[in-house]
């Protein structure tokens, strides 16, 4: 099992994974240029380090997110979280014509809940979803 996620991982990568981590770094950047937007810079990295290496982790709800992080998912949403969605439906969407990019375009889709709501979700090895994945 572990071969064949790396195996998937490395097609991700060539295929759809490398830009789509650009895009969200590069997003994190303009994002850390001032003081208040640095929490949506580093969850743009996260879910670049996510965009990247999908296969073999997950994505799970933390049990108490504060109020904080719901209003900055408003916020992500009304900013970027909608365009975002609509670039990983349309990656899907690309991926899903042949047989080979099916797995990748699921994997397109699994991100999405972290597009629009990265404040309060972990991204977490498949093996033990309890503890988050380290870098």
């Amino acid at each position: 099992m572990a071969l064949l996620r790396l195996v998937l991982n490395i097609i991700w990568i060539f295929v759809a994974g490398f830009w789509l981590a650009v895009g969200y770094v590069f997003a994190g950047l303009i994002c850390c240029v001032l003081i208040v937007t640095i929490p949506f810079g580093v969850a743009s990295f996260r879910m670049a380090s996510y965009a990247i290496w999908p296969f073999g982790r997950d994505l799970v709800r933390r049990e108490s997110p504060s109020g904080i992080s719901t209003v900055g998912n408003v916020i992500w949403v009304i900013v970027a979280g909608w365009w975002l969605t609509i670039g990983h439906i349309a990656t899907a969407l690309g991926l899903a014509v042949t047989i080979i990019g099916i797995p990748m375009a699921w994997a397109s889709l699994k991100m999405i809940p972290v597009a629009l709501a990265p404040f309060g979700n972990e991204i977490v090895s498949s093996g033990d979803p309890r503890e988050p994945w380290q870098f």
